[in-house]
């Protein structure tokens, strides 16, 4: 517990000014951080890291987390290129490598290169350019994510008697996601007091992100149990590695945005 709270106040101390500062800083802090997640799943796919499928994974990462706005971008759409367009050619590249390796690196094997790359790179995207609307959204879905798995690890703990997903999550609770949930909504009334925001925008936002910030977490617990894994790496003593730490942030900030929340 020690080791997990000084950790926690460390990256705190390092994360949160980066956030309030945005722009390049925050830019650069999050290619380093979908560096290093996608590194994890390719760690726990147990594909070589300077494989050829590996570095086209890797080039495609940083082209999704590109700015919409910036230069690179703009160069490349002034070409005639898209984002879609640059996965898909990621796409034919990873089916070319599973005929010269003679299937060593497999249709599965570049089904998984695909998601993973969407998975992070859509994610940490998506927190660039949250960041970019405002520091309230970014300072509202962390304290968020924050009160719901407080929420519901002591509710769960106290009161949970029905398990919510015991093949994949064996100590999660129907009781705990749903305090997760109550807890949410608290931090969205709180939040009323600091925002213009309608207060049903504003708590339904709280809904959705405590719903889906524990399904994110869901689906790391199964993914992680399928590899046989505990942590997703160990860059963050008592915490794990990078997607144990934003594999909630990673799934709601998109949503928000694909709901038109944001």
């Amino acid at each position: 517990m020690k080791q997990r709270i000084i950790t926690a106040v460390i990256a705190a101390a390092v994360f949160l000014p980066i956030i309030i500062a945005g722009g390049l800083p925050l830019l650069a802090l999050v290619y380093l951080m979908a560096t290093i997640g996608l590194y994890e799943l390719i760690r726990m796919k147990k594909t070589p890291l300077f494989s050829v499928p590996s570095v086209i994974s890797f080039i495609l990462l940083w082209i999704l987390i590109l700015p919409a706005d910036g230069e690179i971008m703009n160069y490349l759409t002034s070409n005639g290129y898209d984002k879609g367009q640059m996965v898909l050619i990621g796409i034919l590249l990873y089916l070319i490598s599973s005929v010269l390796t003679k299937n060593k690196f497999t249709f599965d094997d570049a089904g998984f290169m695909v998601i993973s790359v969407l998975y992070v790179g859509m994610g940490f995207y998506y927190l660039f350019v949250t960041r970019e609307l405002g520091v309230m959204y970014i300072f509202l879905a962390l304290f968020t994510i924050w009160a719901t798995d407080s929420g519901a690890y002591f509710i769960g703990k106290s009161f949970g008697k029905n398990k919510l997903w015991p093949t994949i999550s064996p100590n999660k609770t129907v009781e705990g996601f749903v305090g997760g949930i109550i807890s949410a909504l608290v931090v969205g009334v709180l939040f009323l007091l600091f925002t213009d925001m309608s207060a049903v925008k504003l708590l339904t936002m709280s809904i959705v992100i405590a719903i889906f910030g524990q399904l994110g977490d869901l689906v790391q617990s199964a993914y992680k149990r399928h590899y046989g894994v505990k942590d997703s790496g160990k860059i963050l003593p008592g915490h794990g590695g990078i997607l144990d730490r934003f594999d909630s942030l990673l799934f709601i900030l998109p949503i928000l945005h694909f709901l038109h929340f944001l």
